[in-house]
């Protein structure tokens, strides 16, 4: 049985929708309550097996590098104050995963910011998971699931949720073959942004992916597609002539942190499942 260990996390883009912050801090970094939103994605990865990561990131966000890497300033500061706690939380990353930087010196399309990833990928099938897509799965990580489907399959696996008729326009959108089992279904093909009218299906691709390594073959040579950008869907579509492609709906409730009412929504639900905040949370609304 194949594995999965390998991940990649593009994290190069401006965040214009969160402007003025993403001016000096990267989107990523917006906190959800205490901790960055890409740490979340990171954590997602990890609780479902994987052990290396890559995040492609631009010049301009080394502090995500640092938040990810040790800092012995800080530690040394908190081993002085005998804060063990604290010592714990920020030096839990560097101990339990190993997680490499490359990066994408012009913003060129998805498509591009994966190929970033080729030398650490190596000759591996591996995973995506895009930053603006958080989710909490029914049973655990979502993306564990997904390559539970990829065993099965040993082909690449788009995750998929069934968006409204109104947002069929903002996603890629798959087209299926035959009946739904389990979750997975065979595509033959993927429209990017459709009108209503022209979109197969509302299973639109929700941000995270299993891809096998004979994506690099096409995104090599992809040519520009919509906005000049060097599109993954299209090379997606040109691997489905050679190799099996499949969906998988994804089981869990997803939070669009790229937009500034799915980012508060995140923020809100998450401390009322804190016990150290939920009190205190619903007096504020209740107040408001």
């Amino acid at each position: 049985m194949k594995k999965i260990t390998k991940a990649v996390i593009p994290a190069a883009g401006f965040g214009t929708r969160f402007l003025p912050f993403t001016k000096a801090v990267p989107k990523e970094m917006l906190p959800i309550i205490d901790t960055p939103a890409i740490e979340y994605n990171v954590r997602e990865a990890i609780n479902s097996g994987i052990t290396d990561i890559v995040i492609i990131i631009s010049p301009d966000k080394e502090c995500i590098r640092t938040h990810f890497h040790h800092n012995e300033q800080f530690e040394n500061f908190l081993i002085k104050r005998g804060k063990q706690h604290e010592l714990d939380i920020i030096t839990e990353m560097p101990r339990i995963v190993n997680i490499k930087f490359v990066y994408q010196l012009e913003q060129l399309g998805l498509g591009h910011a994966v190929l970033c990833a080729k030398e650490f990928v190596g000759d591996d099938d591996f995973a995506l998971l895009l930053g603006d897509d958080m989710y909490v799965g029914d049973n655990g990580p979502v993306l564990k699931d997904l390559i539970t489907a990829y065993q099965e399959k040993e082909c690449s696996i788009l995750g998929t949720l069934e968006v409204t008729d109104d947002e069929v326009s903002r996603y890629g959108i798959c087209d299926p073959i035959g009946e739904e089992v389990s979750g997975i279904v065979k595509l033959k093909g993927v429209i990017e942004k459709p009108k209503l009218e022209d979109a197969p299906s509302n299973l639109a691709i929700g941000g995270r992916y299993i891809l096998t390594n004979k994506i690099f073959d096409y995104l090599m040579n992809q040519a520009s597609g919509a906005g000049g950008e060097i599109q993954l869907t299209d090379s997606i579509l040109r691997l489905m002539d050679k190799e099996e492609v499949y969906s998988y709906r994804i089981k869990g409730k997803r939070y669009d942190i790229g937009s500034k009412v799915g980012f508060l929504k995140a923020t809100i639900e998450f401390a009322l499942s804190r016990d150290d905040l939920k009190d205190d949370i619903k007096s504020i609304i209740n107040n408001v």
